[in-house]
């Protein structure tokens, strides 16, 4: 249990380290989207009412300087940077293309083009502003259509975990304490009683919400950094999950004692089940007999024995199988770092 006890404050600690790496990041990517979004909205309507000052006979920079003085929402500090450079002696193209950098937006870099293009071209640009106005309002409600529909996958991953933290939790409550106290006769000599399920359980689950996440992002919204946002929430509601449902032993350390009860010392013949059962007594620190408390069984150097759950009375009876090789045989009660031992004299038969 001293051995286990480091692993187990590692895990912790990963995790902790993990998410603290990736909140701030998937926070601040999060709050870039939105602001992106904003932005590329706001150029659209900047497009619309561009092509109306023009229609009146302004021309575009007059048009862009007169529209800096306007509230423009998201926009307001980027157009009025590109006006300021305008007034300053910078031509259209340069102060637009000022304009691209400072919003960083593929798609508001491609309708700036059209823009620039549209006013050295000459023509009727004011039309032509309408209908890039419009275009890219079209564009951007179907992302947002997009975006709604492939919201489902999200639900559908987020649903795929806690079915997977469901079915560990029934398979680690009513599974595990029947296989777990199997003997060291199975698996070439390896008990499946020294195997730590729970553990496993809990890296397989945090793993796989580490990486659902991931994979939300990219199916979602194209790109991993926009996955780390449902890897943190993953993680958090995997890891309290854990903690809460599949690691009831770890955190047991320390709030029991086991005691022997009867049943030590006896003889036997080896290869058959013993006399009488061996009786251990789970005791909670104020020493009181704990019902309901899984203990887990091991018998060495062979035989066979199952794990079990303290009845009403805190008590587990149990009757191992003992190996058929002659001398002392070990069994152990382990609840959390709590220990008891009783052992069994096997004799050669007549």
């Amino acid at each position: 249990a001293e051995e286990e006890k480091p692993k187990d404050d590692l895990d912790h600690i990963i995790v902790f380290a993990t998410l603290i790496a990736i909140i701030p990041y998937s926070i601040d990517t999060y709050i870039q989207k939105k602001r992106l979004k904003s932005r590329e909205l706001a150029f659209s309507e900047f497009l619309f009412k561009l092509s109306e000052l023009m229609r009146g006979g302004v021309d575009p920079i007059k048009g862009v300087i007169n529209l800096s003085r306007t509230d423009l929402g998201a926009l307001t500090d980027n157009v009025r940077d590109a006006a300021a450079a305008m007034v300053l002696g910078h031509s259209f193209e340069d102060s637009m293309n000022r304009l691209s950098k400072s919003i960083n937006s593929h798609l508001v870099s491609k309708y700036i083009d059209v823009v620039v293009q549209a006013a050295y071209t000459g023509g009727n640009v004011a039309d032509l502003l309408l209908r890039t106005s419009e275009d890219m309002r079209a564009v951007i409600n179907l992302e947002r259509e997009k975006e709604a529909t492939l919201k489902q996958y999200v639900v559908i991953f987020y649903l795929a975990q806690g079915i997977i933290i469901m079915l560990t939790y029934i398979l680690s409550t009513s599974l595990l304490p029947l296989i777990q106290g199997v003997g060291m006769e199975m698996l070439g000599g390896n008990g499946l009683s020294d195997i730590n399920f729970e553990r496993g359980f809990f890296h397989m689950i945090l793993l796989n919400g580490f990486f659902g996440g991931l994979i939300v992002g990219v199916i979602t919204e194209g790109e991993v950094k926009h996955g780390l946002k449902h890897t943190a929430v993953l993680l958090i509601l995997s890891y309290l999950a854990c903690t809460a449902l599949i690691l009831p032993a770890q955190q047991a350390d320390d709030m029991y004692t086991i005691e022997l009860i009867s049943g030590g010392g006896q003889d036997t013949i080896g290869g058959i089940p013993i006399q009488e059962p061996l009786v251990f007594t789970v005791y909670d620190l104020e020493g009181n007999p704990a019902p309901d408390v899984f203990v887990k069984m091991t018998i060495s150097p062979t035989g066979m024995i199952q794990s079990a759950q303290s009845d009403e009375e805190g008590t587990v009876s149990v009757t191992p199988i003992v190996g058929e090789t002659t001398g002392v045989y070990v069994v152990k009660a382990e609840v959390g770092s709590a220990t008891a031992q009783a052992t069994v004299n096997v004799q050669a038969g007549d």
